[in-house]
């Protein structure tokens, strides 16, 4: 039996899958075709560097549209609840690492979405998971990904 993956997304998140497909489908394509033909115009195709990167895109991109059609056809929508009493997928936090003067501001989404360096956390993140369904002022204790203990509290949720 093959179980198929189920992958939660906010709205926000299969948006901008759509927006990435689009951009494969129609003019990424398009520039990888004119980089084959201008390549294949060089003439033999053994030694040409230009044509092997050519392919090499071309097999990125269409890999990449498999995968984003396989995401979007398995999607959840994560509903994104109105309740700002509680952090829920969806929700902008503003966690103050305790003990380490450091306050910073993070939106929980899916796993696909996360993107820490934009400041979006996973929820199945150790800290994802730590703050998911807690409630402003909560102070949580949990393990990073390097093992380490950490503590915050939660500031604000919006």
């Amino acid at each position: 039996m093959v179980t198929k993956n189920v992958f939660e997304l906010t709205q926000e998140g299969v948006n901008q899958l759509k927006e990435e497909l689009a951009y494969l489908l129609g003019e990424a394509r398009d520039k990888n075709i004119e980089a084959l033909q201008e390549a294949r115009a060089q003439g033999d195709l053994s030694e040409n560097a230009d044509y092997d990167a050519a392919r090499e895109e071309q097999s990125r991109i269409e890999s990449r549209i498999l995968e984003l059609q396989n995401i979007l056809k398995n999607v959840k929508i994560i509903a994104e609840s109105t309740d700002d009493s509680k952090v829920t997928i969806g929700k902008n936090i503003k966690v103050e690492f305790v003990g380490k003067g450091l306050t910073k501001e993070y939106k929980l989404v899916g796993t696909i979405e996360a993107n820490p360096f934009d400041g979006k956390i996973s929820n199945e993140s150790p800290l994802g998971k730590a703050i998911l369904n807690k409630k402003v002022g909560s102070t949580i204790k949990f393990k990073s990904e390097t093992g380490k203990e950490l503590e915050v509290k939660i500031i604000s949720i919006d």
